[in-house]
């Protein structure tokens, strides 16, 4: 079980967490979990000890026992909640790298495909220096992957911004 000081949020930035105490990371591929990310499947850790610092999520009940959370505004996958627990979506985490997952739920489930994706290939060089120009001309409106005082920042154009 990990202890220290873990946050994150929606893409948006309208829903932020701060999280003290983590227990199991894993992946889900029941069908809910895929149908919910859009996805081969859902990476979750249990958050023990947690607490919302801006918003709160909305709710679906995905089955007669868990609901899911999401951000209103941008629809973001954040929780599965059941009973008395709640898993966190890893890749909500601002470090989503630290939260590897441990064990892989119901592996009988998983979509075929899905074992050779670490064997796909590559982009090469030239087609990395291609995607790497495009990318430099996009203005991303996402939340960074740290807190913020205020959100969305001023942009040019708006009242606050000039």
């Amino acid at each position: 079980m990990a202890q220290g000081a873990f946050t994150g949020g929606c893409q948006c930035g309208a829903v932020r967490f701060a999280v003290s105490q983590l227990g199991r990371a894993s992946m889900c591929h029941c069908r809910m979990c895929q149908k919910a990310f859009a996805s081969i499947g859902g990476l979750f850790v249990a958050a023990r000890a947690f607490a919302w610092t801006r918003g709160q999520p909305k709710h679906f009940r995905s089955s007669n026992t868990v609901r899911r959370g999401f951000c209103g505004d941008c629809g973001t996958p954040l929780t599965y909640e059941y009973e008395a627990s709640t898993d966190i979506a890893i890749c909500a985490f601002d470090n989503p790298a630290a939260l590897a997952p441990t064990i892989q739920l119901p592996s009988d489930r998983r979509v075929p495909w899905a074992d050779g994706l670490a064997d796909l290939p590559s982009m090469s060089a030239s087609e990395q220096a291609m995607a790497a120009a495009r990318y430099a001309e996009i203005v991303s409106y996402q939340h960074p992957d740290h807190d913020t005082d205020v959100w969305p920042p001023p942009r040019a154009g708006d009242a606050n911004g000039q």
